[in-house]
């Protein structure tokens, strides 16, 4: 019996970790699609002359090459092309790594400043529409002295752009701010670094900030959402609601038999069983960016609870690095977030499609009320020479009440 359990119980042990592994290496930076939609390329696609407006949502740049060489910028810069007469870039925080924009004199401040400088040129190099949100990083990490960050990264982006609504919800405050991109299409932002941040975080007319009470947040998007129900709303905010990855509780093989590439990926000391105590911690308890973290799942809660209500609404987050779709109570919740790293993202579950490459999301609004989605991946190469890779094409809504005024 001794025998038993001290030779075969962890030799099986072993196998199944190997397999599991063996398993995950082989759908690893593979695209996953839900059965219903393998057949995804043969559904028609509307004209490009009956597009109305194209939003491009890139999650997490904030690493991305300074010397032209970046393939997400590459790829984006073909979306600029073809989109600019009615098109928005949307870029879902985590704009700057590791810590946001620090003060002057800092050992991280030149490389941030040429990092967000690279995109901000490219921006203007093409008179790109766009609006920049605020994740973690551009935060501090969360950290209690996070809001001085992020107000200097507003004001860097809001200068250099000279737009004063180019970094929205501005001043930090929790939101929601709207934007009417075409009839039939609102773009709502929120800030939902704001739940999760510790120390100072703005509320009230000190911040100015319209509210003193964060409740008073959730009745006036209700609001918002049933005076608009009449048509498409995109949500964009920089923490996903749902999620087949890290902050979703999501773990590899490899991260529970070495925990330590946590802190660095050369750090392959083997701890197995030992080291499945950070993983579970991550996915029951949660740091302060995990969706088991009490202050962010009661975020979430309190969200679905109102997103639930209705059924033209289209949340898009980054957070997570990778590509992920899912679809809930005829609504969609989208993970844009590789735009300058790439994570492990879990296959299966809920999720529609999953995928672990650089890229990001496009959403398409056509004529006859249709939303459309692209993934764009992005491969090596210049802008003339890299291919516009779509991995996954699906239509979303379409909005059939007439399209009135709302009260």
């Amino acid at each position: 019996m001794l025998l038993y359990f001290l030779i075969i119980i962890p030799t099986l042990f072993i196998v199944f970790l190997l397999f599991s592994y063996w398993q995950e290496w082989k759908y690893r930076r593979k695209p996953y699609y839900k059965l219903a939609d393998v057949g995804w390329r043969q559904t028609p696609l509307p004209s490009d002359n009956e597009k109305v407006y194209s939003l491009a949502m890139l999650g997490d740049v904030g690493a991305v090459a300074t010397d032209g060489t970046d393939p997400v910028l590459n790829q984006f810069k073909k979306w600029q092309q073809q989109n600019e007469e009615a098109g928005i870039a949307v870029f879902l925080g985590d704009n700057l790594y590791p810590v946001g924009l620090p003060p002057e004199g800092h050992r991280h401040r030149l490389l941030a400043e040429k990092r967000l400088q690279t995109i901000l040129d490219q921006l203007q190099h093409y008179n790109t529409r766009s609006v920049f949100l605020s994740g973690n990083h551009d935060w501090n990490k969360g950290r209690p002295d996070g809001y001085q960050y992020m107000l200097r990264q507003e004001k860097y982006i809001t200068e250099a752009l000279q737009n004063p609504e180019s970094y929205q919800p501005p001043h930090g405050c929790p939101g929601p701010v709207t934007i009417q991109l075409a009839e039939g299409l609102l773009l709502v932002v929120i800030n939902t670094q704001w739940w999760v941040q510790r120390g100072e975080k703005p509320l009230g007319s000190k911040y100015n900030c319209p509210y003193t009470d964060i409740e008073e947040f959730y009745i006036e998007l209700n609001t918002l959402l049933r005076k608009n129900r009449h048509q498409h709303i995109i949500i964009a905010a920089h923490h996903p609601l749902y999620s087949n990855a890290l902050h979703g509780g999501k773990f590899t093989i490899r991260q529970h038999l070495f925990p330590l590439t946590a802190a660095h990926k050369r750090f392959l000391i083997p701890l197995p069983i030992l080291g499945s105590l950070y993983p579970f911690y991550r996915k029951f308890f949660g740091a302060y960016e995990d969706m088991s973290h009490k202050k962010y799942k009661r975020m979430r809660k309190r969200l679905l609870q109102i997103f639930h209500r209705y059924q033209n609404i289209v949340y898009v987050a980054g957070h997570d690095h990778n590509l992920q779709h899912f679809e809930k109570r005829g609504n969609h919740y989208l993970v844009s977030g590789s735009g300058s790293k790439t994570s492990f993202v879990k296959k299966g579950g809920s999720a529609t499609f999953t995928l672990e490459q650089p890229g990001f999301v496009t959403l398409n609004y056509y004529s006859n009320g249709d939303i459309w989605l692209e993934i764009h991946i992005a491969t090596p190469g210049t802008p003339e020479t890299a291919p516009d890779e779509v991995i996954f094409r699906k239509k979303l809504q379409t909005i059939t009440v007439p399209r009135e005024q709302p009260a």
